[in-house]
């Protein structure tokens, strides 16, 4: 099995992407010669994370029979400074909020999308770092983004 997507030149800068029979619109900013009828196509790359990642976690706990009042997923990319211009990290902040009793299995939702499940983080995982950090009924439960790799010793 294998996806395709179609892509058409709608003229100036913009391009029309046709998924699973979705149109999706990319265009520049008019400074860049476009006329922003839609986003840049960078960005699409950190969306197909937090869908991926949060169809992950919703389907985990809909098996075990939970259901979160809300899950917001904010990706933020940190962009390199010279061309070509890339992502050279990516971290992602879930948002959740429902019964007490259920954090451990929401936590427990993440570990398993961002270590095991997504496709979408784990394909990313092999050219940058993806950390994440997890937020219930608004406080911080877990974030590992300021972990470092061990430094190299001299023996």
């Amino acid at each position: 099995m294998k996806h395709e997507i179609e892509t058409q030149w709608m003229g100036k800068m913009q391009f029309n992407a046709l998924v699973n029979g979705h149109t999706v619109i990319m265009d520049a900013p008019e400074r860049a010669g476009g006329e922003d009828t839609g986003p840049i196509p960078k960005p699409f790359v950190l969306s197909a994370l937090s869908g991926c990642t949060g169809m992950d976690v919703v389907a985990l706990l809909r098996k075990q029979g939970k259901q979160l009042r809300d899950l917001s997923i904010k990706v933020g990319g940190e962009i390199s400074k010279q061309p070509p211009i890339e992502y050279v990290s990516a971290h992602v902040v879930y948002e959740m909020r429902g019964a007490e009793a259920d954090e451990a299995a929401a936590m427990d939702a993440v570990m398993q999308s961002q270590e095991r499940i997504c496709g979408v983080s784990h394909m990313l995982k092999k050219i940058i770092p993806v950390t994440w950090q997890v937020f219930y009924n608004g406080k911080e439960v877990f974030n590992n983004s300021d972990i470092r790799q061990p430094a190299a010793t001299d023996g």
